[in-house]
């Protein structure tokens, strides 16, 4: 995979110089600390750092070319254009052969369920025969690359003979222009609530950043999940034919602690995940397939085989007399959805662990605090990434939005985890949400291994030895 640099240049509507045409390209890097051999290094300018500045460590790493806004007078050609961020993807799928055009791309946005759709997406058409490349937020940094790195994945799939690409479809990564190269065979929405409004500024735009996914240049088909107040608003201005998902998609639904049973398309369905929103995104995940061309029999069949969604409702067993249950809710309305189906699992106490990040919105805070409240039988508050914020401070959002105090503010997330656990009696429920995957936890500029469900599992191990 390469490209000429003067075929790049006529590409970005810059004019080639004589020799370019002998400099070959096989990479574009928006990274000075990883450029790889025979790259161009795309000087983004970011909501914290310039690119420019960093042109010349790209070059002594072995950058061939730059892109920019300006001239760097820097000993290497440079392709200077009005926005490096708008030309990025379409550069970067140039040099890698415009990967999407031999690949299904199904992509999959909304605020929460995007994960564990795509997952679920992905283990079906593996049991079907597909070669599925997952990308998203269990398998990279950001929920959706940068378009240089998306377009290598694009490329990397296409190499391992892989035929299908299902990824998660952020807000930021649409509004950044990040799937510019890409088009998709079929684009889902799983729901709307208020997130990332420190980034978008309101709802609507948080929305409209969302709607970009369902323009014909981009997508081909949609199946939205109309259920909410924000798919059914998609579907009835998408761009495409958009197939709609709704609450009676499903019938005859019955959760039990470890798996769910409903009937789709006249299909008897065994899904092996709890709680109704993975019986949603299964659902949304089913009619993606069906959109693929294949048999709704063949999909119920897939479903039996689904595994378990890493961080997302995940099931701790130490041979504990309570359910311990993990997941990554972390808005109002996650958090909200994830308590009904814990609390559709016991019938004593709903015990809650929780925080919230620091950097990010603190508007959705006091809802978080009020939602888990007014559902949960004890709470207890923690930190969650607090990163550049007092955790202090945060708790105090959270907490202000509560009806009544918490019944434990604990700063250390560890000592929260363990307490909750130390509370809990037969029967109950321990929800620790918030971090799900996750294996850090970031403190300023620290940051240090943490994991939930180790965790869990360490202060529950304790727990049994104490007890012997």
């Amino acid at each position: 995979m390469s490209e000429n640099l003067a075929h790049l240049a006529e590409l970005v509507g810059v004019e080639p110089a004589e020799d370019w045409q002998e400099i070959i390209i096989r990479d574009l890097c928006d990274d000075s600390r990883e450029v790889p051999k025979d790259a161009i290094f795309a000087a983004i300018n970011g909501e914290t750092t310039d690119g420019h500045t960093h042109a010349r460590s790209a070059i002594q790493a072995g950058a061939k070319a730059l892109l920019v806004e300006r001239h760097t007078n820097l000993a290497v050609p440079e392709l200077v254009v009005d926005s490096v961020r708008d030309c990025v993807g379409e550069l970067a799928a140039a040099v890698h052969n415009c990967p999407s055009n031999k690949l299904t791309l199904v992509g999959v946005t909304g605020t929460n369920g995007k994960t564990t759709t795509v997952h679920i997406l992905a283990s079906v058409l593996r049991v079907l025969g597909e070669g599925v490349t997952e990308i998203g937020t269990l398998n990279g940094e950001l929920t959706t690359p940068t378009a240089a790195s998306l377009q290598r994945q694009l490329a990397e799939a296409v190499a391992r003979q892989d035929t299908v690409v299902a990824m998660e479809v952020s807000s930021h990564g649409l509004e950044q222009g990040r799937l510019v190269g890409c088009r998709f065979k079929v684009a889902a929405f799983t729901n709307l609530s208020a997130e990332h409004l420190d980034y978008h500024g309101s709802i609507e735009n948080y929305f409209a950043a969302k709607c970009r996914l369902f323009a014909p240049d981009i997508t081909e088909l949609a199946v939205i999940n109309t259920s909410n107040e924000y798919g059914a608003r998609l579907a009835a201005q998408a761009g495409v034919l958009a197939i709609q998902v709704g609450v009676d998609s499903a019938a005859d639904v019955r959760y039990q602690r470890s798996k769910s049973t409903f009937r789709w398309r006249d299909q008897h369905v065994q899904l092996p995940l709890p709680g109704s929103f993975n019986v949603q995104n299964a659902v949304l995940a089913a009619e993606i397939a069906v959109a693929l061309g294949y048999r709704a029999n063949d999909i119920a069949n897939a479903l039996a085989t689904t595994p378990t969604v890493p961080g997302r409702f995940e099931l701790i067993d130490e041979s504990q007399l309570f359910t311990v249950v993990i997941d990554y809710a972390h808005t109002h309305q996650a958090l909200a959805t994830t308590m009904q189906a814990a609390a559709a699992l016991t019938d004593k106490a709903l015990i809650v662990v929780f925080g919230a990040g620091g950097n990010r919105d603190r508007c959705k805070r006091p809802l978080m605090g009020k939602v888990v409240r007014q559902k949960a039988d004890w709470v207890a508050v923690t930190s969650d990434n607090p990163r550049d914020e007092r955790a202090e401070d945060i708790i105090n959002d959270i907490v202000s939005g509560m009806t009544h105090p918490p019944d434990l503010i604990e700063i250390d997330r560890r000592q929260a985890i363990a307490a909750a656990l130390k509370v809990a009696n037969e029967g109950d429920l321990v929800l620790i949400a918030g971090k799900g995957h996750e294996t850090t936890q970031q403190v300023g500029s620290c940051v240090w291994a943490f994991d939930d469900r180790v965790v869990a599992r360490q202060e529950l191990q304790k727990l049994k030895d104490c007890a012997a």
